[in-house]
């Protein structure tokens, strides 16, 4: 079995051997002109404003600077070694939360991005030519081609003609890394194929070259390379995927308008890079065992590529970060297209109960599909949602901890602190990570607690975007206010690193902190934590079992359940004594809550997350094909007939719309049932050894009116809720009223809202059910969107009442999950075993036939299925009738609807 793992950065990248580094090639006529008068040639390019002069601070807050840049960045980082085929030395571990450089730049010797940009985001900064309206190639941020240019510079050359080693990226997703990595070792995975780009600019580059990376990339390091345009990888990565995707995401809904332009220029990236991840993994699939597995918000619509050209794929999607509620992602202009770029997926996995909680309800809402505790029901098969919290590899971190630079490093730290209580962070600095939240609780503790100043200092890192440059600002006075009002001569309470730390560093400090403060707004799962936590066991320091502060909005909360010091980070006094509580613990609560922590640390290791969701993947797909139509055989009626004559007592399930009548459905009104129907059932039943019962979701009054022409058949009515047993005139009501009458009190106020909002629709109320109409409404589109709603707030508001709401075509129905023709054909059994066998000293049926063409006819198949199974009844037979693409648990197919039905009931009847 190969896995294909795509994710949008290899886990390698390319860095070229310059001899002699040449100066990058002057700039054209018409750039130098565009450029603004006090243009600094140090200040790197961007697309956003840039903060007016004295805005934007410095590299690290002046007072915050003393010794301490110069204690942790001493040393030159050095280049890591070429890597070795296969390696599995500790030191190849990478950082689970690696703060990546932007995208062209880093370490590494590689070619600069020469992509340009698209139009301003803000809607106000459109400018017009003068006296005219703007070209439509500045309209779309593009500027005509400088003729006088050369064609090739020396730059160029140099990187043509340069030896290239292969090296550890360092973007990418490295908690994900370290999972392959821990699977591979443990064994659960044997072939996988990286699929991703270099995380580098490649249009400088020759095709030759290219071919000779992918083609060592592919044979010795197991990866696929994707050559993407610069300019598609910069509008879809730096601007789709981070300007839009990503503050959504994080429920950061920019507060400035974006354009539309901007937001359709980027989309085509975004489509054009997910496309060619498609394409490259199409190429290379192989029918059979292969899987794909697909992740993070870059690539959300591979799935659906895939899925296009290869239905059989066996593909799994992953999200590892968070995902908002339906109210913020309908935010997206193309909310739709990227929800069903989702559900090309067979398994889609989240962090957390929350996550899936929102993305169910978000497709029910936008899509109107039926969402289930299980997953999303869709016209043609069943994607599977659930969760599955991602975790460290403590094999390799237990390693790396031994590494001779990370045992120095905690020497270092330890002499320098000693005697204070250390706090670690490290974050990036971005609105979602909280860095201004935390520090200003940090400012609060100091205050309210200033005996404790002197015995405590915070060390946060937090890494720089061009993108953040106001924040920056406020950040920075904040760090320097405290530093001034709370800092001695021979102490500072706060350190602050505007740069990331090397891994070693990093080690170090989580080892010999005394806690760890995370206070994201919004997270997936802070991997950070887990590490701090298996880091604080004492074996190299005298300091062990280190409280864990942590926001509630991270999906590590929902792992750890409690035993951390839960904070809401906008909640500046409870962070404050959050960390008072942490510092002053004792040591019996610390080493139990650490314990506790511990447990869930372990047991949702890398290894655990990697290898459950291949196997839920392979289970899940392994079901979908059972099911789906194209694989399940036509019924055989020679076959049929022959198990009909073989048994001694034989019992018909049959649904009536679709199934025994062509016309109409549930929700419509008939008057009478077709007489061809009526003779079919009247030849079934005259035979003595024949047990028929007609399901429906009509009402009881409404079946007895359509078959009182047909004595003694049984009846199911409301989909379970009412069953007229065969051979009696009564009806028994399955339901509870008492529990029935207060659902509908509260059920029906909520339809009654959306019915005065939504002109032209209409409520049905049944004995047991409620179906709200929008069909004729006035406007289809706000129909669907209000019907959207309603059912999400009844499915979340009623959940506790047991009452669900589930989309039709036209309209939906909110009724009871206690009851349904499964519920209804179990108690059917029952009844015959008691009446017929117990009473009667009748035998029980050994023949059961179940034919339906509807999605409430599934639970009727299974039950059947498990009772054939079972070896309970002998000749078990369950058909889905009509022509429908839909997956079934039914065994056989008849495609020719109602009349193929009713044809071969008439045959088994005659024999």
């Amino acid at each position: 079995m190969t896995v294909f793992v795509a994710s949008l950065f290899l886990p390698y990248t390319i860095h070229f051997n310059l001899a002699k580094q040449e100066p990058r090639p002057k700039s054209s006529r018409l750039s130098s002109q565009i450029r603004p008068e006090d243009y600094d040639e140090g200040q790197p390019m961007s697309l956003f404003a840039q903060a007016p002069p004295g805005l934007t601070p410095p590299k690290t807050p002046a007072i915050a600077t003393g010794d301490y840049e110069d204690f942790f960045f001493s040393k030159e980082p050095a280049l890591a070694s070429p890597m070795v085929v296969g390696s599995k030395e500790p030191l190849s571990m990478a950082h689970s939360d690696p703060h990546s450089p932007i995208w062209g730049s880093g370490v590494y010797s590689q070619p600069k991005a020469r992509a340009s940009g698209p139009p301003p985001a803000s809607i106000l900064r459109h400018e017009k030519s003068e006296g005219s309206i703007m070209e439509p190639s500045r309209l779309l941020g593009r500027f005509e081609k400088d003729t006088n240019q050369p064609r090739e510079h020396s730059y160029d050359r140099a990187f043509r003609t340069a030896e290239w080693t292969v090296q550890p990226a360092e973007q990418g997703n490295g908690g994900l890394r370290n999972a392959v990595r821990a699977a591979s070792e443990a064994g659960t995975l044997k072939d996988i194929l990286w699929v991703g780009t270099l995380g580098m600019p490649t249009d400088i580059l020759e095709d030759a070259q290219k071919f000779d990376i992918d083609d060592k990339l592919e044979n010795e390091y197991d990866s696929l390379t994707v050559f993407p345009k610069d300019g598609d990888f910069n509008g879809h990565y730096s601007h789709y995927s981070k300007q839009i995707l990503w503050p959504v995401f994080h429920y950061q809904i920019p507060d400035n308008p974006k354009s539309k332009a901007y937001e359709d220029h980027s989309w085509v990236y975004y489509l054009k890079i997910n496309q060619a991840f498609a394409d490259r993994i199409v190429k290379n699939w192989k029918r059979g065992d292969d899987v794909i597995w697909i992740h993070d918000y870059h690539l959300l619509l591979v799935p659906s590529m895939i899925r296009k050209k290869l239905p059989d794929a066996q593909i799994g999607f992953f999200l590892h970060v968070a995902f908002p509620s339906s109210e913020v992602f309908r935010c997206l202009a193309v909310r739709k297209e990227l929800l069903e770029g989702i559900l090309g997926a067979d398994l889609v996995g989240f962090q957390t109960e929350e996550y899936c909680h929102h993305f169910l309800q978000t497709c029910s809402s936008l899509l109107r599909v039926e969402a289930t505790t299980e997953g999303l029901q869709l016209e043609d098969r069943f994607v599977h949602v659930s969760t599955f919290p991602i975790g460290i590899d403590p094999g390799s971190l237990s390693a790396r901890r031994e590494g001779a630079d990370v045992l120095e490093w905690l020497e270092r730290i330890k002499e320098k602190y000693q005697g204070q209580w250390l706090i670690v962070a490290r974050d990036k600095l971005d609105h979602m990570r909280g860095v201004r939240q935390k520090l200003l609780a940090y400012e609060l503790f100091l205050n309210i607690h200033p005996d404790l100043k002197e015995k405590v200092v915070l060390i946060q890192v937090a890494t720089s975007t061009t993108e953040q440059a106001e924040l920056d600002a406020t950040v920075s006075d904040i760090v320097t206010r405290i530093n001034s009002t709370h800092s001695s001569l021979a102490r500072q309470p706060l350190v602050f690193l505007k740069q990331d730390i090397d891994f070693a560093q990093y080690l170090a400090l989580i080892t010999a902190a005394d806690a760890l403060m995370v206070t994201s707004l919004r997270e997936g799962m802070n991997i950070t934590s887990h590490e701090f936590l298996y880091c604080q066991d004492g074996k190299h320091t005298d300091k062990k079992h280190g409280s864990l502060i942590l926001s509630e909005f991270t999906g590590s909360a929902s792992v750890f359940k409690g035993s951390e010091l839960s904070v809401n980070p906008w909640n500046y006094r409870e962070c404050a004594e959050a960390i008072r509580t942490a510092l002053e613990m004792g040591s019996d609560e610390r080493e139990e809550r650490w314990s506790n922590l511990m447990k869930a640390v372990m047991h949702h290791t890398a290894a655990h997350w990697f290898s459950t969701f291949l196997e839920r993947l392979s289970n899940v797909w392994k079901e979908h094909s059972r099911h789906d139509t194209v694989s399940i055989p036509r019924l055989s009626i020679p076959r049929l007939g022959e198990q009909y004559k073989a048994a001694g007592r034989r019992l018909f399930i049959l649904d009536y719309e679709g199934t025994l009548a062509s016309d109409g459905s549930a929700t419509n009104k008939i008057i009478t049932s077709p007489q061809r129907t009526l003779v079919v059932l009247n030849d079934l039943i005259f035979d003595d050894n024949n047990v028929v019962y007609v399901m429906s979701g009509r009402e009881p009054e409404e079946l007895d009116r359509l078959f009182r022409h047909v004595p003694n058949l049984g009846l199911i009515a409301e989909n379970g809720c009412f069953l007229k047993e065969f051979g009696t005139e009564e009806w028994l009501e399955m339901a509870d009223i008492r529990k029935m009458i207060t659902w509908k009190e509260s059920v029906s106020g909520i339809l009654e809202y959306y019915r005065e909002r939504t002109e032209g629709s209409w409520i049905e109320e049944r004995h047991c059910s409620f179906i709200f109409h929008y069909a004729d409404a006035a406007d289809a589109q706000a129909a669907a969107r209000q019907a959207g709603e309603c059912i999400n707030y009844i499915n979340d508001a009623c959940e506790k009442q047991r009452v669900h709401a589930v989309p039709i075509d036209g309209s939906f129905k909110v009724d009871s999950v206690d009851w349904s023709k499964g519920t209804a054909a179990t108690q059917i059994f029952e009844g015959l075993k008691k009446k017929n066998v117990e009473e009667k000293g009748l035998k029980m049926p050994d023949f059961l036939m179940v034919a339906g063409d509807a999605r409430e006819d599934e639970v009727v198949f299974r039950w059947a299925n498990q009772l054939g199974k079972n070896k309970v009844i002998r000749d078990v037979v369950t058909v889905s009738v009509g022509s429908s693409a839909r997956n079934t648990e039914a065994m056989a197919t008849l495609t020719q609807g109602a009349t193929g039905v009713l044809s071969t009931l008439q045959k088994l009847a005659a024999m």
